[in-house]
């Protein structure tokens, strides 16, 4: 059964400043874009399509299909699907549609319809999905989306089960709008960030060593210092000694002849 997807790239500027989102019309075709008839069934297999290219893909109910896009900084995407059942089906069911990005991190939607259901009786869904504005740069724990590669799934997230497998008919289309690549919340790196790598000075003679003093060899170095623990550790044991001494002589039963 072929699936119907309209994927299409909004302006709405979603930034940490406070602005309000910008409500777009939905993108429509390049004048002259190639349209695409495939889609993977994976990030690896994904299909590369750019902005304004329409796709045209027949697929069954069930399948994961992947699409991938280049985003700039400064640009804002919409994307769109419709989903359209040739065939009459036995219950109703829901769809998805994600977009993730290089990090195959989920990017969230700030408007559209992202996971909708269609009844038994409808032949067709439609999705949506706005995506924040992407940043020229961001801290790498926050999630906000970069400039590089993002990825477009569509999936049916919960069908009856003599559905699955029916044909249906996708057709995509990415669109993007440009906003510039600063901002007042994102800022402007005025240089790139690189390593100090700059060396330090270079002695052009070799310096000379300071004399040592010599050392004043004293014999009595070895002894402790008088009041010193040791001192009164070695008497307290001398004492100690002769006290036992002293002691067994005085208590030593006299030996008969």
């Amino acid at each position: 059964m072929r699936t119907l997807i309209r994927a299409a790239a909004a302006t709405t500027a979603v930034g940490l400043a406070l602005t309000p989102a910008a409500a777009l019309a939905a993108p429509s075709p390049s004048p002259g874009a190639t349209t695409v008839t495939k889609a993977g069934t994976s990030f690896l297999t994904a299909t590369t399509v750019t902005a304004g290219q329409p796709v045209q893909v027949g697929a069954s109910t069930g399948d994961h299909l992947y699409w991938s896009f280049r985003a700039d900084a400064g640009q804002v995407h919409e994307v769109t699907a419709t989903v359209t059942f040739p065939k009459p089906r036995s219950g109703a069911s829901t769809w998805a549609v994600d977009v993730f990005d290089g990090l195959r991190r989920r990017q969230a939607c700030t408007a559209g319809a992202q996971t909708p259901t269609a009844d038994a009786s409808a032949t067709s869904v439609a999705l949506g999905c706005t995506l924040r504005r992407v940043r020229p740069w961001a801290e790498p724990w926050s999630g906000d989306p970069l400039p590089g590669t993002y990825y477009v799934r569509l999936s049916v997230t919960d069908l009856p089960e003599p559905d699955l497998g029916l044909p249906i008919d996708v057709e995509m289309l990415v669109g993007a709008t440009d906003e510039g690549g600063a901002s007042g919340d994102d800022g402007d790196l005025a240089a790139p960030l690189v390593p100090n790598t700059r060396a330090g000075t270079v002695l052009s003679a070799e310096p000379t060593p300071e004399p040592v003093a010599d050392e004043e060899i004293d014999l009595t170095g070895w002894l402790p210092e008088a009041g010193s623990r040791w001192v009164w550790t070695t008497v307290g044991g001398v004492l100690a000694a002769v006290a036992g001494v002293v002691g067994f002589g005085l208590t030593r039963r006299p030996r008969r002849p």
